[in-house]
């Protein structure tokens, strides 16, 4: 796929006339403020807002090297269809399931089906993976690379269903694993999201998610730019908080592991969106000092 491929994370990000304050908008309201930058990022809009990848105004990483550094490897992204990879990605939750042949895998916000499609030779000719996102352009842009992935990968065992990560499109019990990255944060509702990730998986299955939390609160001027919260920012929770939300889903197992290097990362090849958060950032402190990309694990009991 294109080395050319990069990201820009919120929506104003390669220069915009300042932040919106949404910390008042009602969950709706949100929902549509990130519909709309996804919904632009799946029609390949330049400028568009997408969460946590390295910029495409200033920033010299690409999306398969910010993919590479999050330890998806160069036989997995060859292999991907072109376009699929956004660079939105904070993690690798399809290597911390650990996928077997046969499962059935849901991924929660999967965008232009890059998780999906690195899924899908894992679970193989039995197995099935179904992608969830509840922006039509990238329902639309996921739906078209799927050719490609048929072609490449000899398998037909992935499809992609319109729908909100908090009332899925998916019926009860009938899943083995799901996977999310860097989407759940998203969500103004996040702990119905937990519910219905219970709700869907079968006894003794299993969720591995990578997303963004608080290591300590954010300062009030932050939480409010509409960048921030289509960068995974914004509605990021303390860690101690995101294990509550979860365990109250009724899951089993929580594993919650800090995984610092991603924000580090950003901040080194100086993305737009985490340079304005620092510059809104104490004196003396950095956006690692705040935020982590984390890796979430549970498994629902038996």
């Amino acid at each position: 796929m294109s080395e050319e491929n990069k990201s820009c994370c919120g929506p104003t990000c390669c220069g915009g006339e300042g932040a919106t304050k949404v910390a008042e908008s009602a969950h709706d309201d949100v929902r549509e403020v990130v519909r709309d930058a996804y919904g632009k990022v799946g029609e390949g809009v330049e400028g568009a807002g997408g969460c946590c990848g390295p910029s495409g105004c200033k920033s010299t990483m690409t999306a398969d090297e910010l993919a590479k550094k999050i330890g998806y490897s160069a036989e997995e992204l060859r292999a991907l269809p072109e376009g699929s990879n956004l660079g939105l990605s904070c993690g690798n939750p399809t290597a911390i399931a650990a996928l077997r042949p046969g499962q059935v895998v849901l991924d929660l916000g999967s965008g232009g089906g890059f998780d999906c499609f690195v899924a899908g030779p894992k679970v193989g000719a039995k197995g099935r993976v179904i992608g969830v996102d509840m922006t039509p352009q990238m329902i639309a842009r996921a739906r078209k690379n799927l050719g490609s992935y048929r072609r490449a990968a000899g398998l037909d065992n992935v499809e992609f269903r319109l729908g909100e990560i908090e009332n899925l499109p998916v019926a009860d019990g009938s899943v083995d694993v799901v996977i999310s990255n860097c989407v759940i944060n998203l969500s103004p509702e996040k702990p119905r999201v937990w519910r219905e990730i219970s709700r869907v998986l079968r006894p003794g299955g299993k969720v591995a998610a990578s997303d963004i939390a608080l290591l300590r609160p954010l300062p009030a001027e932050v939480r409010g730019m509409v960048e921030a919260l289509v960068g995974c920012v914004a509605g990021a929770v303390l860690l101690d908080e995101y294990r509550a939300m979860v365990e109250a889903s009724g899951l089993g197992e929580v594993e919650l592991t800090p995984k610092p290097e991603y924000v580090a990362s950003l901040a080194q090849f100086e993305d737009p969106l985490y340079r304005r958060i620092a510059e809104a950032l104490p004196d003396g402190t950095t956006a690692a000092d705040f935020l982590t990309s984390v890796d979430v694990t549970a498994r629902k009991r038996a």
